[in-house]
């Protein structure tokens, strides 16, 4: 993929300010500039490359974990021929996004986003921003701050420290770092870990390297799952294609919802089926219940997929195995167990995790009081208390991350709207319930999440406060459902301090609080 070219210099003022250039600020980007033609915004993003985690990730193998006709966007169809696609084909699929739709003036790489300030007395943000070509430190104002980055940090995944690891004679890799010249061909390789990198790195090294150990303390839900969808080729062949895009898209999103409304409501039944996917690939005598049956139900963590049961063929083969036991040490020549045995390894990939971050590690105060994120509860899973004029993208952690991305610059468009109807200049999603709370920001168990969650924001049981995991609900609250919410407080700026309010104008927000016990928020 050639480099993109930064589209000029970055304004000094816009009306929205979107930071992070990959699948849900290309999306964001897109809904502003065709729903609301008169508003201006820039796109700001710390590396050289738009895509995000699609132009970071270059280990072998890397793919999408869900299927393109929900993970594209709902505006630019995915109509190739397999459903599940690699990571160079969903990044040539951003930049033929930004082109198709004249997105690239907007695109300002290499800006890193440092702190951001908001102005109660002027209704906007001022934004400090660092080019990282030459470390030269801009300001951006802003009526709207738009975080578009994701949930983890992209410096550093996380990698445990390992007993014995400067012993190790071979090469040791962490996915999100992958060498350009690291050549596996004849080595011995092991996977430490078993989450959605190690089920698509695997079956990518399997054939190319000696042998690919896979190395779990505890084994994972791994779905065998066709890479073509045969449904929505059938579907393409016989309909206009406006309409089989249409239904193309409807079936996915349905399916993905009914499987984990399944999964959720029966999980042994669920676990059978999962069971009989992977024995119908894997010889008669495999351990299945030691390696791939974990102790928990299906969907409290992430449930990976394995097209066309990539992995479990390369375990049939034998090009690939499984090991599920505890790592005592590394040795000069490999791993020693827990149980003593020791596996041989010229190359180790710590496929351990990432390391989560709130909104990009930026600094943001409103009125020169530092906002804590966990002191915030996460408003229609969209905004949050406290922090007025600023909104972010989150996607679904059981479906496909697109799906909110696209409701969420839906929304952003309809209240964007709302204000500029009103002439209202400020909104802040305001929590007077103390009983609303201290939820968790997603729903899954995995360790890697609940390393992080004291700095996530947090969420309520229901109403606006909760973190769906279902588009149908969000569909509705998001683009369905009246935007002048009584827990959204609108204000002007130009009403002076103590006047009495004009109608249909409501009271300024408060300051954002410092301990948690200034905010009425409970647990």
């Amino acid at each position: 993929m050639t480099a993109v070219e930064p589209g000029g210099s970055v304004p000094a003022e816009v009306d929205v300010l979107i930071v992070g250039a990959g699948i849900s600020g290309i999306g964001t980007a897109y809904h502003l500039k065709t729903k609301r033609p008169g508003t201006s915004f820039a796109i700001v993003e710390a590396r050289d490359a738009l895509g995000g985690t699609w132009d970071l990730f270059r280990y072998p193998g890397v793919r999408s974990d869900s299927d393109l006709h929900t993970l594209g966007y709902e505006f630019k169809p995915w109509r190739k021929k397999h459903a599940y696609a690699g990571g160079g084909e969903i990044l040539g699929y951003l930049h033929e996004t930004v082109d198709e739709h004249g997105l690239r003036p907007y695109l300002h790489l290499g800006h890193r986003v440092i702190g951001a300030s908001f102005s109660s007395d002027t209704g906007r943000w001022t934004v400090t921003l660092l080019r990282t070509s030459d470390d030269t430190m801009l300001t951006v104002t802003c009526s709207f701050f738009f975080s578009a980055t994701g949930y983890y940090d992209y410096d550093e995944g996380y990698s445990p420290e390992f007993e014995g690891s400067d012993d190790f004679r071979g090469t040791i890799v962490h996915p999100q770092h992958w060498p350009e010249d690291l050549d596996c061909a004849g080595k011995c390789v092991v996977v430490i870990g078993s989450g959605a990198t190690a089920v698509t790195l695997i079956p990518a090294l399997a054939g190319v390297a000696e042998h690919v150990t896979m190395l779990q303390r505890s084994p994972s839900y791994v779905l065998g799952w066709p890479k073509e969808n045969k449904v929505a080729n059938a579907l393409r062949r016989a309909l206009p294609t406006a309409a089989a895009d249409r239904a193309v898209r409807s079936l996915s999103i349905r399916m993905l919802h009914e499987m984990y409304r399944t999964s959720r409501r029966a999980p042994n039944l669920f676990r059978r089926l999962l069971r009989l996917r992977m024995t119908s690939v894997l010889p008669d005598d495999y351990p299945v219940d030691v390696h791939f049956n974990p102790s928990y139900d299906p969907w409290d963590q992430r449930l990976c997929v394995a097209t066309d049961g990539d992995l479990f063929h390369a375990i049939a083969t034998g090009e690939a195995s499984v090991v599920t036991d505890r790592i005592a040490r590394f040795t000069p020549t490999g791993i020693a167990l827990e149980s003593g045995r020791e596996i041989e390894a010229d190359v180790i990939v710590t496929a351990t995790g990432l390391k989560l971050v709130p909104f990009g590690r930026i600094e943001v105060d409103v009125d020169g009081v530092p906002v804590d994120w966990h002191e915030c509860v996460t408003y229609k899973a969209t905004m949050l208390t406290g922090v007025p004029n600023f909104a972010f993208a989150f996607g679904y952690t059981n479906s496909s991350w697109t799906l909110k991305v696209d409701l969420t610059g839906h929304h952003l468009c309809r209240l964007l709207d709302h204000v500029d109807d009103q002439g209202y200049d400020v909104v802040t999603p305001i929590c007077d319930d103390p009983a609303v709370g201290g939820g968790p920001f997603w729903d899954l168990t995995s360790n890697y999440l609940r390393r992080s969650a004291d700095v996530f924001p947090t969420s309520g049981e229901g109403g606006p406060w909760s973190m769906e995991q279902n588009y149908y609900l969000d569909r509705r609250r998001l683009r369905r459902e009246p935007v002048d919410d009584p827990a959204l407080r609108f204000t002007r700026v130009a009403e002076p301090a103590g006047s009495s309010s004009p109608a249909g104008s409501r009271e300024p927000p408060p300051r954002v609080p410092g301990p948690r016990s200034s905010l009425p928020q409970g647990r």
